[in-house]
C-alpha cells in the first residue's frame, strides 16, 4: 500500500471521526493549521518500528510547535493483532522513559481493533480509539496542558465520547467511511 493512500485514509478518519464527531476537541485547531505530521513506517518488525519511533520522537522535538505540533506514526505493515500492538505500547512507553521524554511527550494509542479492558470487541465505545491502521500519536505535553486549560471540563471528554458513539451506533460509524482503503495491488 502506498504511503499516500495510508495518509489519505488517516486524514479522512481524523476529519470525519475525530474532528467530525468532536471526539477530540483539540484536534481541529492543529489540523486546520497544518500542524499534524503523518509518518508512515515501513517496518516489518518491532525493532524497526522502535527505530522509526525514536526518529519521529526526535523529529517532532526538532520542529517548532507552530510548524509541527503533533505526529501520527502509522504502522500499516505490522501490529495488525491488537495484543501485539498492546505489547508494543509497553516498548514505546519504555522508550519514552529511556529518552527522558516523560513529561515532554506522550503517546496516544489507536488501532483498528482497539479494545478497552472490560469491554467486548464489538462494543461501540471501543471505536473512540479505532483508526484505519495501527498508529502511535505523539503529542507534546505542553500543547495538551494548554488545550486542557482552555477547554472547560476536559475530564468529561471521555464520557461524552462514549455517549456520542452509543448514539451513533455501528451503522452510523460505518456510514462515516473511515476504514482503510482496499489494497491497490491485492497480490502484495
Amino acid at each position: 500500500m502506498m504511503d499516500e493512500t495510508v495518509i489519505a485514509d488517516m486524514r479522512r478518519w481524523l476529519e470525519r471521526a475525530v474532528i467530525g464527531l468532536n471526539l477530540c476537541p483539540f484536534a481541529k485547531a492543529v489540523h486546520t493549521k497544518g500542524q499534524v505530521y503523518y509518518a508512515v513506517s515501513q517496518a516489518l518488525d518491532a525493532e524497526a518500528l522502535r527505530q522509526d519511533l525514536v526518529y519521529e520522537l526526535n523529529n517532532l522535538l526538532a520542529h517548532d510547535p507552530s510548524a509541527r505540533d503533533t505526529t501520527i506514526l502509522i504502522a500499516p505493515r505490522m501490529l495488525a493483532d491488537f495484543l501485539d500492538y498492546n505489547d508494543f505500547l509497553a516498548v514505546a512507553d519504555k522508550l519514552l522513559r529511556k529518552m527522558k521524554l516523560q513529561g515532554v511527550l506522550q503517546i496516544a494509542s489507536f488501532h483498528p481493533d482497539f479494545q478497552f479492558g472490560g469491554t467486548e470487541p464489538d462494543d461501540i465505545t471501543n471505536y473512540t480509539n479505532r483508526a484505519p491502521y495501527p498508529c502511535l500519536h505523539l503529542l507534546r505535553e505542553a500543547s495538551i496542558d494548554r488545550a486542557v486549560a482552555a477547554f472547560p471540563e476536559a475530564e468529561m471528554i471521555f464520557e461524552r465520547n462514549m455517549q456520542t458513539l452509543e448514539e451513533l451506533g455501528l451503522a452510523g460509524w460505518d456510514a462515516l467511511g473511515v476504514g482503510k482503503s482496499p489494497d491497490e495491488d491485492p497480490e502484495k
